[in-house]
């Protein structure tokens, strides 16, 4: 998937356009995680601490790997935090793309010479 800032800009550009009812079911989704993420956050952040395993030397080598990999930068909690950071500005992206598409649909039926809803209803 790429990053919220190169689907902006690619959405500045006019490189990416959906139509409404698409474009509003992502958002849908997107604002489903991010809800998600919000209520269940605390709950979510205790595998950033080492889990109790145990006291041999085995135990607390798994426990303190666990954790870390949890937190590094491909670990499940970073990649969580950065798509509770991200996904708005997915949605900012989407948005600008279905003003796209409805600019591109208006374009297209000048072109055409098809009156308003006529390209519509032949989908």
């Amino acid at each position: 998937m790429p990053r919220a800032r190169t689907l902006r800009a690619l959405a500045e550009q006019g490189g990416f356009a959906v139509d409404e009812q698409t474009g509003d079911r992502l958002i849908e989704a997107l604002d489903a995680v991010v809800r998600m993420l919000e209520q269940r956050w605390e709950r979510l952040r205790s595998i950033e601490r080492e889990p109790q395993l145990g006291t041999s030397p085995a135990a607390r080598y798994v426990a303190a790997r666990m954790a870390e990999t949890a937190n590094d930068e491909q670990g499940l909690l970073t990649r969580l935090q950065r798509a509770r950071t991200e996904f708005p500005a997915y949605v900012e992206a989407i948005e600008l793309a279905k003003r796209n598409y409805g600019e591109r649909e208006l374009t297209t039926r000048d072109v055409l010479g098809a009156p308003d809803g006529e390209l519509e209803n032949d989908r």
